[in-house]
């Protein structure tokens, strides 16, 4: 349940009311007394009697709307006429589509775009396959692949359900990096299954963007589209979180003065993310880690490693350490969490070293209160937009992949990860840098050509060229 009115539950409600008379402050009253917030009042249409207005309101859940609308309807000579969910409408139809870049305007241009014209084309492809990248979309498209096992953080939903984040990833594709990106939802969450369809998908798109698969599959599944495939495979649960986590910390040390290598870092989560993250902090130079999971600190010892965990053990927590997650941020200089709500308290992060960071990031309800962790932790981050510091991958992805698609690149490495992630920090510059601006907004004009480039570059490709 969202805390405060938000316009992720944003309701439009048309209601009829006299011309004349109070009614309009009265509706306002109304919705302000039962805790919403009027965003926007506009007349649609007007009578010598009674006006017809659309009232935009503000509201914490669905609980919440249906209460304000039951206070209007409660208000004498006001009738209402429709209650539309704002969020639902936007989604009504899907939020994508297809168009010809090409006009079709008469036999001549459809003969040269579709038959006979385009035989041409197909047998030059089939000559020089490599000339595909050039003629087709191929050189521009991802496929956002998932198998609905792990959306957001609503569960195993299967892949009708998660339709509606693809189609929204791939508007983020084209509205941040002018990619065509295509969500794919696939009716299985068999290991081969998913890695076969990809496969035999692959050829039409020039990368691959796994999202929202379960652990420990999608790391297999990642494992194996990349031995067998030619064009770049990247999760973005894994590898763009990590990308976002190190830009953020990169710039939240400039702002205690402290060095990676340096810092205590403790972690909650071992799943996708938090492997994915671990792995690229210490690519950056980070040393002294420990990663906690549900039974306490990763350690060799356990007796229940997977082959996953057995990694993290190996090459994390040098000391051994055994106990919970509250003793392994005790004296820590860094948190990280990608892990479960509520976890930690204000008291457990003012056991921290001085001059904390604490990125509570597992959303909507964070490990550890931000409120609370503000009061004894110099810079806090999040994943959720009503806090400074926020965590968000549309600020890796589009640009990532506009860079690997520029480079005609054939996969994706740590290098990679690292240039996009150090592009990023850089978006911020030394005189925005501070306790409440440690990442970029996801509007800067910036983030994405700067991230696309540095990637460009640690792919060995060149500046993109139209044909």
């Amino acid at each position: 349940m969202a805390s405060v009115p938000s316009v992720s539950y944003s309701i439009t409600v048309r209601l009829e009311v006299p011309a004349g008379g109070r009614a309009v402050s009265q509706i306002t009253h109304v919705v302000e007394n039962a805790g919403g917030i009027v965003t926007a009042l506009d007349v649609n249409t007007a009578g010598h009697e009674t006006l017809r207005i659309d009232v935009t309101i503000a509201t914490r859940d669905t609980q919440h709307a249906e209460a304000i609308s039951g206070a209007l309807e409660r208000i004498d000579s006001v009738k209402i006429h429709k209650v539309s969910d704002r969020t639902f409408l936007m989604h009504l139809g899907g939020k994508i589509e297809m168009q010809s870049k090409v006009p079709l305007r008469n036999r001549d241009e459809l003969s040269m775009a579709y038959t006979p014209g385009v035989a041409r084309v197909s047998l030059a492809i089939a000559r020089n396959p490599e000339d595909v990248r050039r003629l087709t979309i191929k050189r521009n498209s991802v496929a956002v692949v998932t198998d609905g096992s792990a959306v957001l953080g609503l569960g195993n939903i299967g892949p009708e359900a998660a339709l509606p984040v693809m189609e929204g990833k791939a508007a983020l594709f084209k509205r941040f990096a002018g990619i065509d990106a295509w969500p794919i939802c696939l009716d299985t969450q068999d290991t081969d299954e998913i890695v076969r369809t990809v496969q035999i998908l692959a050829p039409a798109f020039g990368g691959i963007n796994l999202e929202d698969i379960s652990a420990p599959r999608c790391f297999e599944v990642e494992a194996r589209l990349r031995e067998l495939l030619d064009i770049p495979v990247f999760h973005d649960d894994q590898h763009g979180t990590a990308i976002c986590v190190l830009a953020a910390l990169t710039n939240a040390l400039r702002v205690v003065g402290k060095d990676i290598g340096a810092v205590r870092i403790t972690m909650a989560g071992a799943g996708a993310a938090g492997t994915a993250i671990l792995k690229l902090l210490m690519h950056a130079g980070a040393r002294n880690l420990v990663v906690c999971d549900y039974a306490g600190a990763v350690h060799k010892g356990r007796d229940d490693l997977d082959d996953s965990l057995r990694w993290i053990a190996e090459h994390t927590n040098e000391g051994g350490y055994s106990g919970d997650l509250r003793g392994a941020v005790k004296d820590a200089d860094v948190f990280i969490g990608v892990s479960a709500p509520g976890i930690l308290n204000g008291d457990d992060i003012a056991t921290m070293s001085g001059d904390a960071i604490v990125f509570a990031l597992a959303n909507p309800e964070p490990e550890v209160s931000p409120d609370e962790a503000r009061e004894h932790a110099a810079v806090v981050a999040t994943g959720r937009s009503d806090y400074p510091n926020q965590i968000n991958n549309v600020l890796a992805f589009p640009g990532v992949f506009r860079g690997l698609l520029d480079a005609q690149a054939s996969g994706v490495t740590l290098d990679m990860l690292a240039a996009a992630a150090k592009a990023l920090a850089e978006v911020v510059t030394p005189d925005e840098l501070g306790p409440n601006y440690i990442v970029p907004s996801v509007f800067h004009p910036e983030v994405s050509t700067r991230v696309a480039g540095a990637v460009r570059e640690a792919a060995g490709g060149r500046p993109r060229t139209e044909a």
